[in-house]
């Protein structure tokens, strides 16, 4: 319990209001050259302008982290940057699912982005909400931490070891079935539009209905990331900003990715390792082994780059590569 008391001591220095403005700012000039710059016009990404758009954002990511370092100190810093590559490497499951909610739906790719603005968007409220609850949670049961762990181990273990069934016609979900007694809905692709009035009826599109199911997955997605930040640091800064920044960059990170995702075969397993590693770290003080900020950057990285490297170079055959697809 001593190893948990130093933790809270720590937490307990809550960082200044002008830190917390300064991130305010770079996220509102982002939002704003995301909507306003980069995706100006109705139009398919193109892939080289998707990528500078995504090497943007990861530097923005990168020198805000040297920033956590440099007011709060090399381990915050490492916390920061450790918090921001589990988000990321988390979030390829979102751009996974993202791609065959818009599949499914018939959302063209130049009208994807703008239903990604929006899900991002509601996605930087809603993890406030969640990291707000988590923190006082946290604070008012300690051992909650143990809980997360385990939560962790376990899901990562899932992901590992079992198959997934393939996904059903979004058009049969509870979702779907609870909007279409609300709103009258219309199967066709409406332009840009979300919301259509037609002889006197109001309809929801199947942008809107995507934004929807994007909207509740990042609700499930953070019921994963949110306890594993928590075990790498309880600063609220760091988990709120490490967050923000991964979730910033997932739109340019989707048109980049969506295509060749599926490609990453042993990403995943990676992924749930991690998963297990860090759901691993509380317990493991009490057994005389101490796991410094530097050791679980450097886990985390060598995992990820792993199971990127093992996937390109070994090139499953068909077979293998569904089945860990499915995992």
């Amino acid at each position: 319990m001593d190893n948990l008391s130093s933790l809270f001591s720590t937490h307990a220095l809550m960082s200044p209001f002008w830190l917390w403005t300064i991130f305010g700012i770079v996220v509102v000039l982002l939002l704003a050259a995301d909507l306003f710059w980069f995706n100006r016009k109705n139009e398919e990404p193109h892939f080289w302008h998707t990528l500078w758009i995504c090497v943007a954002y990861v530097a923005v990511a990168l020198l805000f982290g040297v920033f956590v370092m440099y007011e709060d100190g090399v381990n915050k810093g490492m916390d920061y940057f450790t918090g921001y590559l589990l988000e990321k490497s988390l979030s390829m499951d979102n751009i996974f699912v993202m791609s065959m909610i818009f599949a499914a739906l018939g959302v063209p790719r130049k009208y994807q982005h703008r239903v990604l603005f929006w899900g991002i968007l509601g996605a930087l409220i809603m993890r406030g909400i969640l990291i707000g609850i988590g923190d006082v949670l946290v604070l008012k049961f300690h051992w909650i931490l143990y809980l997360f762990s385990a939560f962790l181990i376990y899901t990562g273990a899932k992901m590992l070891f079992t198959k997934e069934d393939e996904q059903i016609d979004l058009r049969e979900s509870k979702i779907y079935q609870f909007l279409s007694k609300i709103f009258h809905v219309t199967h066709e692709i409406r332009g840009e539009h979300f919301f259509v009035k037609e002889n006197g009826k109001h309809y929801i599109t199947p942008l809107f209905f995507a934004l929807m199911i994007i909207e509740t997955m990042d609700v499930v997605f953070a019921l994963d990331s949110i306890p594993a930040i928590f075990l790498v640091t309880t600063d609220v800064y760091v988990i709120y900003t490490s967050n923000i920044f991964a979730i910033l960059g997932l739109r340019a990170l989707y048109f980049l990715l969506a295509a060749i995702i599926s490609k990453f075969a042993y990403l995943k397993p990676a992924i749930s390792i991690i998963l297990i590693f860090i759901g691993c770290k509380i317990f493991l003080p009490h057994f005389g082994i101490e796991v410094q900020e530097w050791q679980s950057l450097a886990v985390t990285l060598g995992l990820l780059t792993g199971g990127i490297l093992v996937s390109i170079i070994k090139k499953p055959n068909t077979k293998e590569a569904s089945e860990i697809e499915k995992q």
